[in-house]
């Protein structure tokens, strides 16, 4: 039987968060199939006009891009990236529907005020991803 291939993930994130940007390393060396990409969106790397995002809605949400374009947002980003980072049991996790709530209020949460999170406990979180 042949597997459906996983389109790309492209994941938008705010580099200027220590907490963010750990995430995104630890991502990153899960990385070995090469589903997910990673783009600052303070960076020049960063077009909102092909991507149809804006930083400030960026800023408020997550948001993943597949190849094809679509825009996914919320906690869905996150089950679709630990699925391409061989996290199957976070992918699970993340992809039930009685937790999406919660975790999408967490999320808003921690989205609104990720930089005062980030001077708490991102120096120490970054140090343990590496």
């Amino acid at each position: 039987m042949v597997k459906p291939e996983i389109p790309k993930l492209t994941l938008f994130y705010d580099g200027l968060c220590p907490l963010c940007e750990a995430e995104i390393v630890f991502l990153s060396r899960r990385n070995q199939r090469q589903l997910l990409a990673f783009v600052d969106i303070n960076s020049i790397q960063f077009e909102p006009e092909r991507v149809g995002l804006t930083c400030q809605q960026a800023l408020l949400a997550m948001y993943g891009q597949y190849d094809n374009g679509e825009l996914i947002q919320g906690v869905a980003v996150f089950a679709e990236a630990y699925r391409r980072a061989n996290l199957q049991t976070l992918a699970w996790v993340f992809s039930r529907p009685l937790l999406q709530p919660m975790f999408g209020v967490c999320y808003r949460f921690f989205a609104k005020h990720r930089h005062q999170i980030s001077k708490l406990i991102g120096p120490t979180i970054r140090r343990l991803v590496g």
